[in-house]
């Protein structure tokens, strides 16, 4: 069973469901409470994957403050997100898109392994039919 939705079907469902509507969170750091959020849920993913992603997670906000999250769209791909409180003025908006578009650039192959494992874990897709489509985009 490959990709049960079409491209228009996807697009449309986008447009209907915002990503605060149903988003998995895989991962995130709070620079206000200085604390570090791992889900339960992805424990089987790699141990040396994990200590990246706290790695991430915590130098984003120690270099731009705020609230940091890496999850998943309700079609598996790996999403970033990052928020402020209300009267942060040390909040870096601009430093923030420029290290996510950083992050994204640096960390695409395991993003793109993190986004197969979430679909073949938790969308119940075909392992096969999703590493021959990663494949081709690579060619």
């Amino acid at each position: 069973m490959s990709d049960q939705f079409t491209n228009n079907e996807k697009d449309a469902a986008k447009e209907e469901m915002s990503a605060d509507n149903y988003r998995v969170v895989l991962c995130g750091a709070n620079a206000y409470e200085k604390k570090y959020y791992f889900n339960n849920k992805f424990d089987k993913i790699p141990e040396n994957i994990k200590e990246e992603l706290h790695i991430i997670c915590v130098l984003f906000t120690e270099e731009v403050g705020g609230v940091f999250t890496i999850g998943f769209t309700p079609f598996g791909e790996v999403e970033m997100d990052t928020q402020m409180e209300e009267g942060d003025l040390l909040y870096d908006e601009i430093g923030a898109e420029l290290l996510k578009k950083e992050i994204r650039r640096k960390k695409a192959d395991m993003f793109r392994a993190l986004s197969i494992y979430f679909k073949v874990t938790f969308l119940h897709q075909d392992a096969a039919a999703l590493l021959e489509e990663d494949e081709e985009e690579d060619e």
